[in-house]
Parts: C-alpha cells; structure tokens; sequence
C-alpha cells in the first residue's frame, strides 16, 4: 500500500494541498492529505493531479492529420473531410486503426486517462480497451431522412452486442453513487445523434427514447457549432439545406422550427442531464439559461472551432452563467494533438477573468461526471480510481493552478502507476 508526497496535491474536488500525500490500496485512493508520512514515496516538485477528461474526440478520424486545410468556412472544412474519408472506406484499414492506437497512447502520454469518444463504426472502441483506456463511446448516428428509426437503432444495438460492448450497468441507480466491479470493462457504448442539420426529430426522439431505456447511458450532440447551423433551424435556408440537396438526403417533410438549435432539441424533448451539447460557439444567453436549467454540460473544444472557421465559444460566458464546462480536443483532422492541456491553454487565452481552477475542475471532475464516470474518476478522492498524474513544477512558480493552464507537454508528466 504505497505513499506517495507531492510538493502540491489537487484533489479538485477540495482546495490543493501543499506538501501532502496520497496512498494508493489495490489501483485505489485509500487516503489523501497534508503533511510527509514516514515511508512515504517523494514525488518532488510536482503537482500531483487526477487524469485529464478529454470529453469529445473522434479518434477514428487520427489518420487525417495534415490531411485537411484550415478553413474559413465551416462547410467547406466538412466538405475536404468528406472527401478525405472517402479515400478510405473500410474502417478496418491499418492506416486507420494504427493511427488511432497512436492518438490514444499519445493522449495517455500528455495526461488524459479518460475518453468520450465520437465513432460512426465502433473501430476505437477495441483499440481502448487494448490500451485500458477508460472510455465513453458514442456510437454516432446520421439520417436526415431516415425512414425508419427504430430500424436503424435495433441495427445499431445489434452491431454494439456484435462487437461484445454494451452501456451502463447501472440501470435505475445514480450515476455517481453505484459502486463498480473491480476490474470491470470500463468502455461503455451509447447511441448519439449527430446534429440538428444531419438527424430528423423522429431519429432523435428514437434516440431519446434508447436512452431513456438504458438507465444510465450518456448521449452526445454537435450543437450550436456553426452559424450555418442556426440559419438552418431559424429559416430552414443556408448552406446545411443545400448541402443535403446536394447530397440527396434533403426531406420535403422537415421544417425549420424558426428557433436557436438549443431550443429545436429541448422542444423535441433530447436535452437533458443525460446529454452532452458540444461546441457551442453559437450559443446566445437564453440558450445558457435554457442549457443550465436542463443540467446539460457543454464540451468546448476551442482549438479546434478556430480550425475549422466557426468562430471562438464563449467561454466566460458558458462559466457566468453557471452551466457545466468540461473540454475536448476533437479530432486531429482539426487539431493539432490530442493533449488537453493545451486545450486549456487555448481556454485561458478565450477565458482570462474565469480561476484556473475551475477551469482545471473542467478538465477533469466535470468531464468525468458528464460521461457518467464520476463515481471513479475525476478529483482525488478516497474510493476513487487511482488515476493520477505527476506534473513536473519549475523552481520560479507560485501559482501551480495557473501554470497547469498554460500548456504542459508530455515530457514533463509521469503517471503513478496503476
């Protein structure tokens, strides 16, 4: 039962700790507070932090890297990637697979032990449990004009037992308060809708309905990412209709609510706790409200909306309006790494009046509790997973916190084992 001792310990959930100490019992926190127990293991100057949640990814997009422009236009990065996704239908190709496995061991690299992952094929998800990265996988789910939806949720729960997967397995329990099996499979699979422009109101009110039948599945949706996408369901016009025109997936049946996305899904009655509402670049102060009173965590992924030409989220506002944040990096089709904590940093750039604290709490216990891993991840707790990270800490700093968001690089985290 090993002690270690930090010069600086976040247990996120609690104020830092300067010069304390964290034991660690069979892969868990057994205990956790100030002072230098005598046998304890010294870490030296670092600070000693819960794994990084990186919320929102598409993993199964990693061999694009390089391969898609920065774009001015929204639509016209979605239309190089289109393209670039063609070039490699089947999702087996070792250029995909090996690909993805390198973004993951290059994330656990630079700090994150948690994932919530986007898939349209479930390739990732083996490739996460090979690398005992814990996970939340979104089986993502497209139809404009689906004819049959209950079809294609039947086909894609088959396709989840197929692969061996399956969701939460806390039917009826609160998420946070229902104890896991030690050594249980901690890839978890849940249905999500793309987006408003991409999914009828029948899909994702099938959707809604799958997840209200799985007692404790999270879902996830691309919201308010674009201004193009707010054209869309104010006015029904724009480039996302001709898109679909174009496309051939355009419905004579769909009309434009003439509201803000958020408001289109929360009428529809998708938005809840349950769901995650990504980006939000677009997002107005009565989507806030409306986002806050629903429990709904948004995930800001802000490097990669620069990328791809929609715009910087409104980051302090998402925080002054007290509506859950936790971050993401997207896929490297339009970021640069998968390393949260550059996220961050681009976030304190976005955000300067918001404390490195909470900023910090959104990057690891938020994220965690929004993917329904609460209960074992996300701050240093006792009971908890002992998913930890040591961040090397140079002699002139005195804000730990504050120099945790400006950027760290791989080199200088090391993970306790686990």
């Amino acid at each position: 039962m090993p002690t270690y001792t930090a010069e600086w310990i976040l247990p996120i959930s609690d104020e830092p700790i300067e010069r304390g100490f964290v034991t660690i019992d069979s892969g868990r926190i057994a205990a956790v507070g100030d002072g230098i127990p005598q046998g304890a293991r010294p870490l030296g100057r670092v600070a000693l932090l819960p794994a990084l949640v990186n919320a929102h990814t598409h993993l199964e997009l990693s061999y694009l890297r390089g391969r898609i422009a920065r774009r001015e236009r929204f639509l016209d990065w979605i239309r190089d990637l289109m393209a670039a996704r063609r070039e490699f239908p089947d999702a087996s190709d070792p250029v995909i697979v090996d690909a993805a496995r390198r973004a993951i061991a290059y994330a656990r690299a630079s700090g994150t032990g948690l994932f919530g992952d986007i898939s349209n094929t479930l390739v990732t998800a083996p490739l996460l449990r090979d690398a005992r990265m814990p996970a939340r996988v979104f089986y993502e789910l497209l139809g404009f004009n689906a004819s049959d939806p209950e079809a294609r949720l039947k086909a894609a729960r088959d396709q989840i037992a197929r692969a061996g997967l399956h969701g939460s397995d806390n039917a009826g329990v609160d998420l946070q308060t229902r104890p896991r099996a030690e050594g249980a499979d901690d890839i978890r699979v849940s249905l999500a809708p793309h987006a408003p422009y991409s999914v009828s109101p029948a899909l994702f009110q099938a959707i809604r309905a799958d997840l209200d039948a799985h007692a404790g599945d999270i879902s996830s949706v691309h919201l308010g990412e674009s201004p193009e996408e707010v054209e869309f369901t104010r006015r029904g016009t724009g480039p996302w209709r001709a898109m679909l025109e174009d496309l051939g997936v355009w419905s004579d049946d769909w009309r434009a609510p003439g509201t803000s996305p958020v408001t289109y899904l929360s009428d529809l009655g998708f938005l809840d706790r349950c769901v995650l509402a990504v980006h939000g670049v677009q997002f107005d102060g009565e989507d806030l409200t409306r986002l806050g009173a629903l429990g709904v965590t948004i995930v800001s992924c802000p490097r990669s909306n620069e990328y791809v030409g929609v715009g910087a989220p409104p980051l302090e506002a998402f925080y002054a309006m007290d509506v859950d944040v936790a971050f993401g990096t997207d896929s490297l089709a339009s970021a640069p790494d998968l390393n949260v904590f550059s996220e961050l940093k681009a976030a304190r750039r976005l955000a300067p009046r918001v404390p490195a604290a909470r900023l910090l709490e959104s990057a690891t216990l938020i994220g965690a509790r929004a993917l329904g891993f609460g209960r074992d991840y996300g701050s240093i707790e006792a009971g908890k997973r002992a998913s930890l990270i040591a961040v090397r800490v140079p002699e002139h700093v005195t804000d730990v916190q504050e120099y945790l968001v400006g950027g760290i690089e791989p080199d200088a985290i090391q993970w306790l084992d686990r």
